[in-house]
């Protein structure tokens, strides 16, 4: 079972590609054959991870991608690591602004992806997908989900999980004067990230570092 969750609209947008993707994807990979689900989580801190919690609990996943938008990045982000910060530059939906507070105050500082982030690179450039392996996943909601995901599975086993940032839709760049990119060509990425997921036990040795 492959658990894809996205996010509710937020920050004055009325979509987030991210949800939309994600459906989409789970879709797709229902066609082939596999057991996949969807869930949208609210861009609230604390009840986006309960969500994600009794997603986790409903569905039993091998593999769990949560996706996110990140506007104004030109490729699909697959986030390496999840940092335990939450500092919000605006409110989320809920009015909720932490700021410098711990996502699990029992927590380590950080915790790496689970997927094999380049494989999944390979596989998704190999569908000409503008595709980056991101070193952070800010310190919003997003990060927050990445992070609370993670510290969750780390008392469980058997289960893969990570994060991964989406553009703008092709619409909502258009809007902005910002980069986009078709929701069909996220869903495809995501379909080849959770593919490689779940065929792959050593990731690729590959460069994908950033210097800055």
């Amino acid at each position: 079972m492959i658990l894809l969750t996205g996010f509710e609209p937020f920050g004055g947008e009325s979509t987030n590609p991210s949800w939309h993707a994600a459906q989409r994807a789970a879709d797709l990979l229902r066609e082939q054959g596999r057991e996949a689900a969807a869930v949208e989580v609210p861009c609230v801190f604390g009840r986006t991870v309960k969500v994600l919690k009794e997603a986790i609990e409903r569905y039993r996943p091998e593999v769990v991608l949560c996706v996110g938008q990140a506007g104004g990045r030109e490729n699909i982000s697959i986030e390496r690591i999840a940092i335990n910060v939450d500092d919000a530059r605006i409110p989320d939906n809920a009015g909720l602004q932490p700021i410098d507070e711990p996502v699990a105050a029992d927590g380590p500082a950080g915790y790496f992806s689970t997927l094999p982030i380049k494989a999944c690179r390979e596989a998704v450039a190999h569908l000409d997908i503008p595709v980056e392996v991101s070193q952070t996943a800010g310190t919003y909601v997003c990060n927050h989900i990445f992070y609370g995901l993670m510290h969750h599975l780390s008392t469980r086993t058997g289960i893969r999980g990570g994060f991964i940032h989406v553009p703008y839709s092709t619409e909502q760049g258009d809007a902005n004067g910002k980069p986009g990119l078709a929701v069909d060509s996220m869903a495809a990425a995501l379909v080849a990230i959770a593919t490689t997921t779940a065929r792959t036990t050593t990731d690729a040795r590959v460069t994908a570092g950033a210097e800055h």
